[in-house]
């Protein structure tokens, strides 16, 4: 198995990262936002546009 960061062979111990270098890439990429889990889910949506509505309109 390859690791998903780098390609290179995994290791046991940070599986399926090859190192605890990729392992913390991978969890920066969930925590800025750069991986995202698409929703159909119309409650989802509905709080996404509010969301960005109230940004919207918030003085700068």
């Amino acid at each position: 198995m390859a690791c998903p960061i780098c390609e290179r062979k995994t290791d046991q111990a940070f599986r399926p990262f090859c190192s605890k270098r990729c392992a913390d890439v991978d969890l920066a990429k969930w925590m800025t936002g750069s991986y995202a889990v698409p929703s159909t889910d119309p409650d989802d949506i509905e709080a996404a546009i509010d969301a960005i509505e109230a940004g919207a309109h918030k003085p700068h």
